[in-house]
Parts: C-alpha cells; structure tokens; sequence
C-alpha cells in the first residue's frame, strides 16, 4: 500500500527519489519502495528522512510509533516505603546533614521532624553555615488550597494550625545567610525533601494523611529523569511563593 502522507510530503518539498537518497545515504530504489510499497526504513534511517523533510517521522510511519517498554527498577530508585510513618525521621535528618550545596524543602506542615529532632534549625544553621543553601516552602494557611486539604484529610482546622506552628518553627531561620524561608498556597501534589542529589518524595493521597502516604527515595541519575522532574516543580512552587522575614 503506498505511503500517500510521504509522496505528499517529498512533493510539496520539491524532494526525488534520489535527493532523499543522498541525504539518508540509501539507494533511490529504497526510498521508491518507502513511497510506492508503503515499506518502512530502519528506525535511525527513519529519523534522518523525517529530520530532513521537516515531518514528524510518526507521522510518516504509524509502525515505528512503539509503547516504551515499563522499566522493572529504575535506577533512580533508592527506596520505596509503603508510608511515611515507617521511616525513622533521622533518615531525613541524615540527608540534610550530608549535603553540601543544598537543601530543599517543600511540604504543608510536616511539623513531625521538628518533634522528632528539636535540632533541626541548628543543623539546617549549620549547613549553611559551611555553603549549603536552604529553601523551606510551607503552606499558607489562609490559603484555599491548605483548607482543603483540611478538609480532605478530615483534619478540619487542624492543618491550618500545623502549618502556623510550622512557620513558627521555621521563622527563627528568616534572616540566617543561606537559608529562605517562603510560604505558598499551592496545591501540593507530594511533600519533596532534596538534600544534594537525594531525594524523598512523599506522595499525597485523597483523604490520607501524608503519614500514611507512600514515599520514594530517590539519587539522581546522570540523565536526569524523576528526580528533575520532582526539582523542577519545587522550582515551579518557590517561584510562586511569599518570603517570610523574621521579624514579620
């Protein structure tokens, strides 16, 4: 069956046979066949055929267009916790002590690490002391989205007070050198805790409490993947969020 979207293509480019031949270094008869027969090129002949015809090389050939095989592990994959609650809070602690160049942090409240290492402030003090930048982003809790949550959870106001004790604990850091502290009101997907190239995600789910919610630990692989996925969106909710000084 021929191949009608590529003759059309070639056609409306001013392309022969034998120009896209040179071009994808293959025998004119090839890309006859492609155009009379219907065949299909190897997939890298494909692309360069695409690249030079200015098409998208799907479009072309629906057969190259194939499901991207699920991988079994990804290698960005440290840890899997079936909740947040069975991870002792010095598994966060551990990572900020170890980072060099920064700490990021993006949640509602999550007041537990505060209770569970009163030290906190001190070590995020420290990091910076020694280089590292910190940015902590809590949730506003006159926002809509922070009452809903609320409300989702079946905390009701509960969630709101977190997150003004939450500010209290943080606000001491305001003015330190290295380290900002904002507020947002965002609808927040997952809580994401980045130390360096590690990082814990802490997923959300419709009426859980993020205790009880999944989290995934994660080191950045050198393509990427995930983990920049997860930064990507800390940058996208800082770049929304209100500075909080010290003295305010």
């Amino acid at each position: 069956m021929p191949n009608e979207r590529l003759r059309a293509v070639m056609a409306a480019g001013g392309w022969t046979y034998a120009a896209l031949a040179q071009e994808v270094e293959v025998d004119p008869k090839s890309v006859e066949r492609w155009v009379n027969l219907g065949r299909t090129p190897r997939r890298t002949t494909a692309l360069q055929a695409a690249r030079a015809l200015g098409e998208d090389v799907h479009a072309l050939w629906p057969a190259l267009r194939q499901a991207r095989p699920a991988r079994a592990i990804s290698p960005e994959l440290v840890a899997l916790y079936e909740q947040r609650a069975d991870i002792p809070a010095s598994t966060f602690t551990d990572l900020m002590a170890q980072a060099r160049e920064r700490i990021d942090i993006l949640v509602y409240a999550a007041v537990f690490l505060h209770e569970a290492y009163p030290r906190l402030n001190e070590l995020l003090t420290e990091r910076a002391a020694e280089g590292c930048t910190a940015r902590i982003a809590i949730g506003d809790p006159d926002s809509d989205n922070v009452q809903a949550r609320g409300q989702e959870e079946r905390f009701g106001h509960g969630i709101e007070s977190r997150c003004r004790l939450a500010l209290m604990h943080y606000k001491p850091l305001a003015d330190t050198p290295g380290i900002e502290v904002r507020t947002h009101g965002t609808t927040l997907y997952n809580s994401l805790y980045r130390a360096d190239d590690q990082q814990l995600v802490n997923a959300h789910v419709w009426g859980v409490n993020a205790y009880a919610a999944p989290v995934w630990h994660l080191r950045r692989h050198e393509t990427g993947g995930m983990f920049d996925t997860y930064a990507d969106s800390f940058d996208a909710v800082w770049a929304t969020a209100t500075p909080v000084r010290e003295e305010d």
